[in-house]
């Protein structure tokens, strides 16, 4: 019988980054992998800004910015022309407003060394066999046989969370299809030395009536991708057949060699119809499968993981277990719209009609032109507008008669601001603070505010939970000369710069989501209210000093 209350079968990006969560957030878990170690495949090669500040939060994002390789666009070419093109780095309102290329082995080494700092660790070659669902008693359970060196164990969970892949045994043992289709093309991947390909780290898109030519820049190389009729072979493509579609498919002059991974395999666009069967809940490639367009499967699967690690640390530490409903309330539709985005990129690359093809051109050539399709891509691409207001988890905001400002949107992300360090904390912006991945109470206003922030602050140290909860007190712009409140000595306080949150009058209170989310707002009388929706519990394990100063 395991302690843990927690059990992560994969230890991929995507279960990787939930038992990083978890372990952040007080609550230990387990990890097991049926693989010998950490995968050294680069299959996922893009990280796109909502994910990366997942892993922010977790403390691996500057790790990985150290040797990422920042993209700077793409182009798209159609008979040797370009037709459009879009520019990365120009996201706003967040702290990476652009894409980094980093192989899919370097997140997760980097997430691996993060769990271990946290005082976790990864069960390899450990694989689940069965998975029972235990219903009708007091509290739902998880029963998981897990074989490993020969041996045979059983293990009764109060919460499992499966990142166990496409081909995931634990959804098939819990009954949840997997709905889509499966693309009738094969795609062949080389990842390599590409000579001739320019300095510009701008991925090429070469779309050709035999097929498709996609080239994607690494820090080390260059990766290029290619659809071909379905055949009979199973093995990795050769570098010589590489080269033939390359010398087919792309502008000329460009030669692949010292390859040191390729692929052939089928793409699917697949959402599974459920994300939950009552203690387990599904995350990453298990429950959706994207096509390579845009790299948005490993980006989807690092965001379940981390939404699907702070729920369920609140939930463990106190909080409402129904939270966990908003878990597959929010995630699925984010995921519908990430497969549908890529299985239309993909279409539109296979179109085979020349009419077709020109009307396609034709529209790309416009949208480009006029801004449009930078405009409406790159939001998709980065999952950072992502609207939680339908959610369980989200109370409506109707308090505009008590000044909370309507920057402060319930279901969105909160916004940035410009903030004056006072006491206890160092962060000169909102974001930067929210960073932290923490359940945040926001207080505004002048002094009286401050106490009811400081008392606040006291009864989350009193419930053990300050390690998991923030409180912090931002003061009118123009406040400066205020005295901190004599109970707040862990009290966070900083001072607008502006009044994008509200002016010298305004009094408000909000919740922020250890996401980022703006989860509840009210005048200042709803406080307490606001913490009740909090964790009440203190931490499993020992803190660990986060990595960021």
């Amino acid at each position: 019988m395991t302690a843990a209350p927690v059990l992560v079968v994969g230890a991929g990006p995507t279960g990787l980054t939930a038992a990083c969560v978890l372990w952040d957030l007080g609550v230990p878990c387990r990890v097991v992998d049926r693989r010998s170690g950490p995968g050294i495949a680069p299959k996922g090669l893009v990280l796109w800004s909502g994910a990366l500040e997942c892993l922010d939060r977790v403390g691996v994002a500057a790790r990985l910015a150290e040797t990422a390789l920042p993209l700077t666009g793409a182009s798209y070419w159609s008979n040797g022309r370009r037709i459009a093109g879009v520019r990365f780095g120009g996201l706003t309102g967040t702290a990476f407003p652009g894409p980094l290329c980093v192989p899919q082995p370097v997140t997760e080494r980097a997430l691996h060394a993060r769990l271990a700092e946290l005082g976790g660790t990864v069960e390899w070659e450990t694989e689940v066999t069965a998975v029972t669902v235990n219903r009708g008693g007091p509290e739902e359970s998880a029963t998981v046989t897990l074989s490993a060196a020969g041996a045979e164990e059983t293990v009764t969970v109060p919460w499992l969370v499966a990142a166990d892949g496409a081909r995931s045994m634990v959804r098939d043992s819990v009954g949840i299809p997997f709905e889509g289709h499966t693309f009738d093309r094969t795609f062949l991947i080389g990842d390599g030395r590409l000579e001739g390909a320019g300095a510009e780290a701008q991925v090429q898109h070469h779309i050709t009536p035999d097929g498709v030519l996609v080239i994607v820049p690494q820090p080390d190389g260059h990766r290029v991708f290619f659809d071909t009729e379905p055949d009979e072979w199973s093995e990795p493509p050769s570098e010589e057949q590489l080269q033939r579609l390359l010398d087919e498919r792309g502008p000329g002059g460009l030669r692949l060699h010292g390859t040191w991974w390729t692929s052939r395999f089928r793409v699917h666009a697949k959402v599974a119809p459920r994300f939950r069967e009552g203690p387990v809940l599904l995350a990453g490639d298990a429950v959706h499968a994207h096509t390579t367009a845009g790299g948005q499967g490993l980006n989807t699967g690092v965001q379940d993981g981390y939404d699907v690690g702070w729920k369920l640390a609140t939930v463990v530490r106190g909080g409402d277990p129904a939270l966990l409903d908003s878990y597959e309330a929010e995630r699925r539709p984010a995921s519908v719209r990430a497969v549908a985005n890529s299985d239309q990129q993909t279409r539109m690359w296979l179109l085979r009609n020349p009419a077709a093809r020109l009307l396609r051109n034709t529209a790309m050539r416009v949208l480009s032109a006029t801004g449009l399709l930078e405009k409406k891509a790159l939001p998709l691409l980065a999952q950072l507008d992502l609207d939680h207001s339908g959610s369980p988890a989200v109370v409506a905001g109707t308090d505009a008669a008590v000044g909370v400002p309507r920057v402060l949107r319930p279901g969105r992300r909160a916004p940035d601001a410009a903030l004056t360090p006072v006491h206890g904390t160092t962060a000169a912006t909102l974001h930067a603070h929210l960073a932290a991945g923490r359940h945040t109470l926001l207080v505004f206003g002048a002094e009286e505010a401050g106490e009811s922030a400081a008392r606040t602050a006291e009864a989350v140290r009193d419930r053990g939970t300050a390690d998991m909860t923030h409180v912090l007190w931002i003061r009118p712009p123009e406040t400066a000369g205020e005295q901190l409140p004599q109970d707040g000595a862990e009290l966070a306080v900083v001072r607008a710069q502006d009044d994008t949150l509200g002016g010298a009058d305004a009094r408000w209170c909000a919740y922020v989501r250890p996401d980022g989310v703006v989860a509840a707002r009210s005048g200042p009388a709803g406080l307490d209210t606001l913490l009740a929706r909090l964790p009440s519990r203190p931490a499993r394990t020992a803190p660990v000093p986060a990595v960021r100063p």
